[in-house]
């Protein structure tokens, strides 16, 4: 049944992942064309069939799960399982466009971890917690219920791992996968089981407006439209609701309540290089480009690099020469070459990519374990 399960979400993949994310295969087949796309009605058919949803969804929208699956005890990982868990991700990346939607999962489900907070889970962080609807409905993670649809059919197949685990796991090999370094991951991550132990919102950034043209560049936008908070990466692009003077002032409050510093930062926003941003979704970028308009999957939408199916550091070089109109520069993007501090690490990453996928690896293995409770407590890795 799983099997089945899981070959219906790569029929409905395209449709589904191409809302918010690009397809991200190897360099050697990266502008493959695009698949047809399903219709709609039998999407939304496919896509009932997978999870549950929860009688007020169903009388709205349906966008909602109720929750993918509580587990009845805080349980961790079986390592045989989840390498086989790896495989199956591998193969789902081959068929779909959810690379960059993937990376969001994990990234979004350990970004609500505060330093501040001691208490396994009050302290947020990689717990699995992601998976219930309460957390779903978060501003700031709209959208990555389509992500859910496409790893839970694997969490079926393979029981005896965790979610915080999976979405970590499909993370670093959606960027593995997309031509970017190996992860130096650990395992072992232990689930949250219920609703109740989600953090509540606001721990993630929401993505407001910029209201200060100064920091717009290569920005178009309709300051009358309404804000949606789900472009594919959306993790580091931030804001506050004024929209601030300083978006690197901005970006250090959020990175650092997580412990992470200005390299990780800097470092974690050259993942920008996948994906695309579109204006009737998130209000940022270009309703279609020349790199855009023929897809692969859904047309359309604004990328920050020209092969935005590649994980390379083409981001920091366009961000710096800011010379292509059709490229998205967000201000938190346009901050990095700006503030002084971290000038220095977009500078070297611009000019080194091996500087850069070396120590993109660390960061994104240091957010990956944010918040984190590990059983056994010092974690195991999959590759020796």
């Amino acid at each position: 049944m799983a099997a089945e399960r899981l070959a219906v979400l790569r029929a409905a993949a395209p449709a589904i992942s191409s809302q918010h994310g690009r397809r991200a295969a190897r360099p050697s087949s990266a502008f493959l064309p695009a698949a047809p796309l399903p219709r709609a009605a039998s999407l939304r058919a496919a896509s009932s069939r997978l999870l549950p949803q929860s009688a007020s969804a169903a009388a709205g929208s349906g966008r909602w799960v109720r929750c993918m699956a509580a587990t009845a005890a805080a349980t961790a990982s079986d390592a045989a399982e989840l390498k086989a868990a790896r495989e199956d991700v591998r193969e789902l990346l081959k068929t779909t466009f959810c690379h960059p939607i993937l990376v969001r999962l994990g990234w979004h489900d350990a970004g609500t971890y505060d330093k501040n907070i001691k208490e396994w889970p009050q302290r947020g962080g990689a717990n699995g917690s992601l998976r219930f609807e309460v957390e779903l409905k978060h501003g700031a993670n709209a959208g990555l219920v389509n992500a859910l649809k496409l790893v839970q059919p694997i969490k079926d197949k393979y029981p005896n791992i965790s979610y915080a685990d999976l979405f970590q796991l499909a993370s670093a090999t959606a960027i593995e996968e997309a031509g970017g370094p190996k992860i130096p991951m650990t395992y072992g991550r232990v689930d949250v089981t219920g609703p109740e132990q989600c953090p509540p919102e606001g721990k993630l950034p929401g993505i407001k407006r910029f209201f200060n043209r100064k920091y717009c560049t290569g920005i178009s936008f309709n300051p009358l439209k309404p804000m949606l908070a789900n472009l594919q990466l959306s993790f580091p692009v931030v804001c506050s609701d004024a929209g601030p003077t300083e978006p690197a002032d901005h970006l250090r409050k959020v990175f650092y309540r997580m412990g992470l510093d200005d390299k990780d930062i800097v470092v974690l926003s050259g993942a920008h290089t996948l994906g695309r941003s579109r204006p009737d979704r998130s209000g940022w970028g270009k309703p279609e480009t020349k790199y855009t308009k023929n897809g692969p999957g859904a047309p359309g939408g604004q990328s920050w690099t020209a092969e935005w199916l590649k994980f390379d550091n083409s981001y920091f070089k366009e961000i710096k020469e800011k010379r292509d109109q059709d490229l998205l520069v967000l201000p938190t993007d346009a901050a990095l070459f700006e503030d002084t501090a971290f000038k220095v690490y977009a500078e070297k990453y611009a000019e080194d990519q091996e500087a850069f996928f070396k120590d993109y690896a660390k960061s994104h293995a240091k957010l990956s374990n944010l918040g984190a409770k590990f059983s056994p407590p010092e974690g195991f890795t999959l590759d020796g």
